[in-house]
C-alpha cells in the first residue's frame, strides 16, 4: 500500500524509541503497567514505558497515522490496544538490497527511500530516534512534498514538546 497524493499528511511512526523509551536515563523510565496485554505482549518488558496518554494525543492530530516500524503487523496488535489507537496501516519493508547497502555507506538510514516512496508526494511527518541530517537532506531533494522528519531522543521518546512541535508543522501547513 503507498500514499496517495492528496489528503491529510502522514505520519510515520518508528516504535522503538519514540513510543517505547530505551537506554539510560536519569531517575530510571517511567512505567505504565495498567494498559491491556494482548497474546504474547508480556513477552517484551518494555511495553509497560508506553504512556497509554499519547495515543489519544496522536489520534488527535490532523494527520493519518502509519506504523513505520521493524514492528510491522504487530504494532496493530500489541501496541495500537495499549495505546487506544484503531488499527492503522504498515510500511511494508522491501527486503535488503544492493541500493541499501549503497545507502547505509553513504548514511542514508534504510527506511528514508521506503518513506518517500510510499509517501508518493504527499506531506508527512516521520518520528524516529535513528533519523540524520544526511536524511533530511535526502527528502528535501527527493520528496516533492513538504516533509518534516523529527528526530526522538531514545532515552526520553516522543515528548510533549516533540508532540507540539510536529502539531504546529501540521497544522501550518
Amino acid at each position: 500500500m503507498t500514499g496517495s497524493g492528496g489528503g491529510l499528511p502522514l505520519l510515520f511512526l518508528d516504535v522503538d524509541g519514540p513510543l517505547i523509551p530505551f537506554g539510560p536515563r536519569t531517575g530510571g523510565h517511567p512505567t505504565y503497567p495498567t494498559g491491556p496485554h494482548p497474546p504474547g505482549a508480556g513477552e517484551n518488558p518494555l511495553l509497560d514505558r508506553i504512556d497509554p496518554a499519547l495515543g489519544p494525543r496522536l489520534a488527535a492530530l490532523p494527520c493519518e497515522p502509519v506504523w513505520a516500524t521493524t514492528w510491522t503487523d504487530e504494532a496493530n496488535a500489541v501496541l495500537a490496544p495499549r495505546l487506544g489507537l484503531p488499527e492503522l496501516p504498515v510500511v511494508a519493508w522491501p527486503p535488503p538490497s544492493d541500493e541499501d547497502e549503497r545507502d547505509a555507506r553513504a548514511g542514508l538510514h534504510w527506511k528514508t527511500r521506503t518513506l518517500v516512496r510510499w509517501a508518493a508526494g504527499r506531506a508527512f511527518v516521520w518520528v524516529d530516534d535513528e533519523i540524520t541530517e544526511r536524511d533530511r537532506c535526502w527528502v528535501t531533494a527527493h520528496h516533492a512534498g513538504r516533509a518534516l522528519l523529527h528526530r526522538v531522543d531514545p532515552g526520553l521518546g516522543l515528548t510533549d514538546t516533540g508532540l507540539r512541535q510536529i502539531e504546529v508543522w501540521l497544522r501550518t501547513g
